[in-house]
């Protein structure tokens, strides 16, 4: 134990003991904390279905538009200004940019709200990896086999633990209580996981890579997209408990779905995809922050602020003879602004374009029809001291509990460099993926934040008996539309083929197009559709999608 873990302990005790007390006193269960429903605001974006809004009152020409703020449409913004080009504007409907990777702060810390890292990218993330070169992330050639990552944003020691039987141990495969078959079955799937990762295609592309568009089409590889991930396993031979325990774990918490209802091409994906490097770091490392990935978004928002247009929304789009028009309605000054442009760049979640788009083909409003949404719940708890530890492995930044169903929380503090901290706040995430997604999603909706809260203080009370006299506030945050579920036979399905073929005045760029959600995917789609735009205005630019020529 090093001089931070100690103290921490001795502080961890300190609060424990005085929440014990607190308990002892007064001889009941401490009341709920205050705290409230915060962020993305389903009232808004569901007038979208009603579509009353005010004629436009006003018309602007912008050259480019991009709707959607989230990664993608930031990515977008990035790169248009990398090559020079500033005319164009980003239209969020939130009051905020940043999608599911935005974050927050308090007078402990800031934490995220969403995506809280980011795995070292691969070769092929070319625009990932310029855009870390960009903020300082990632030092010296962005290119590199290996590249050098600034240490402060590697996430420290201890990286993760898991609460099974009363016992905290390092790392997420389970260890207590497990046969020895089930450790032998744990070698055979990594070794499988390993022979994916090494397998090209006939084509010389990776079996399963980063960005999904660079990975080998072979056949025997797309069949892996009928079968469910549960299938999969046990097609294998490959039955143990804990082990599939741990791969649904990894379902749950990538795609919003459980194993039974997960492609087998991409749970493999989960394993083989990322075989990234770093200079002096781990192979299981990642980059982290407080905040998570909004540490990204303030980036780019910094760089883009001109152009970022929030509380806007997109009610109408239309092609016309030689403009697309653009309504857009502002709820601060409750009127609407039509605006013409030459390109529109759709980074929105594909689930909305059908009620804007009034020329979308039929063909693409059916493909569309096809994308299932996994909806989430992000809990961030503020804490006045550290809860008392079970046994075990200490606290880590990352804790799953094995008999949850929820996914853990993970410690904003962790990457701070304070060596004794008195204050922290957990980061709770949970995806509702036991019931079909609409239902699930009236669930999160309908839900009372005293229902939720409740919940969330019982699940992380089993490990952390004091963790509710500690709790100081409370706050939630609901993704209805979290991200976009890769069910079997969607993967590589027609409805997604159909919507990756690029349109020539408006270009589809979301996450939603990859099958997945993940900010190398996002961040790609939105690069790509910039690189697209860019090529028709006739600016020139350096490409970071010509790997393998894509693009």
């Amino acid at each position: 134990m090093n001089r931070r873990q100690f103290l921490l302990t001795l502080g961890a005790a300190a609060t424990a003991g005085g929440a014990y007390a607190w308990q002892q006193d007064h001889g009941k269960t401490p009341p709920l904390p205050p705290g409230d429903i915060l962020g993305a605001s389903n009232t808004v974006g569901h007038r979208l279905r009603r579509m009353q809004f005010p004629e436009p009152s006003a018309t602007e020409k912008t050259p480019v538009i991009i709707v959607g703020g989230g990664i993608a449409g930031l990515s977008a913004g990035w790169k248009l200004q990398r090559a020079g080009f500033h005319d164009f504007v980003i239209l969020e409907l939130e009051s905020e940019v940043g999608g599911n990777a935005r974050s927050g702060q308090n007078a402990i810390t800031a934490y995220p709200w969403g995506a809280h890292y980011l795995p070292f990218p691969t070769q092929e993330s070319r625009a990932v990896r310029e855009l870390l070169a960009d903020f300082g992330v990632l030092q010296g050639d962005p290119y590199a086999v290996e590249p050098v990552y600034d240490p402060r944003y590697i996430n420290f020691a201890p990286q993760e633990r898991l609460y099974a039987n009363g016992l905290w141990h390092d790392g997420l495969w389970p260890q207590v209580g497990v046969r020895q078959r089930d450790l032998e079955q744990y070698r055979r799937f990594q070794e499988l996981m390993g022979e994916f990762q090494r397998q090209r295609g006939a084509d010389g592309r990776k079996a399963f890579a980063i960005p999904i568009d660079f990975s080998a089409r072979d056949p025997d590889l797309l069949a892996l997209d009928r079968l469910s991930m549960r299938d999969f396993l046990l097609q294998h031979g490959l039955d143990s408990e804990p082990l599939h325990w741990y791969v649904n774990y990894a379902c749950r918490d990538d795609y919003g779905c459980r194993y039974d209802q997960t492609s087998a091409w991409m749970g493999v994906h989960y394993f083989a995809s990322r075989d990234a490097q770093a200079r002096d770091a781990a192979s299981d490392d990642v980059l982290t922050w407080p905040e998570g990935n909004g540490w990204l978004v303030k980036r780019l928002r910094e760089r883009l602020e001109p152009h970022l247009c929030p509380n806007a929304i997109a009610w109408r789009l239309s092609e016309l003879d030689r403009a697309i028009l653009v309504d857009t309605w502002h709820a601060r000054e409750n009127r609407s602004i039509r605006r013409l442009a030459r390109l529109v760049i759709w980074a929105a979640p594909l689930f909305q374009a059908p009620r804007v788009f009034q020329e979308l083909a039929a063909a693409r409003t059916t493909a569309i029809a096809e994308f299932q949404y996994a909806p989430w719940l992000v809990a961030n708890l503020s804490l006045r001291g550290f809860p008392q530890e079970r046994r075990g492995a200490p606290l880590s930044w990352d804790n799953v509990l094995y008999d949850s169903d929820a996914l853990g929380y993970v410690v904003a503090t962790h990457q701070q460099l304070a060596v004794h901290q008195e204050q922290t706040v957990f980061t709770w995430y949970h995806a509702l993926c036991d019931a079909p997604p609409d239902q699930a999603r009236r669930q999160l909706l309908e839900t009372p934040w005293r229902v939720w809260a409740e919940k969330i203080l019982r699940d992380l009370s089993r490990p952390h008996p004091d963790l509710r006299a500690l709790v100081t506030r409370l706050d939630l945050v609901r993704w209805g539309h979290a991200m976009v579920r890769p069910r079997p036979g969607f993967v590589w399905g027609e409805a997604r083929q159909l919507l990756l073929q690029p349109q020539e005045r408006v270009l589809f760029a979301h996450a939603d197009l990859s099958g997945y959600s993940i900010f190398e995917e996002a961040n790609y789609r939105g690069v790509l559709a910039a690189e697209r735009a860019l090529t028709a205005l006739g600016i020139p630019f350096g490409s970071s999608c010509q790997v393998f020529g894509a693009g």
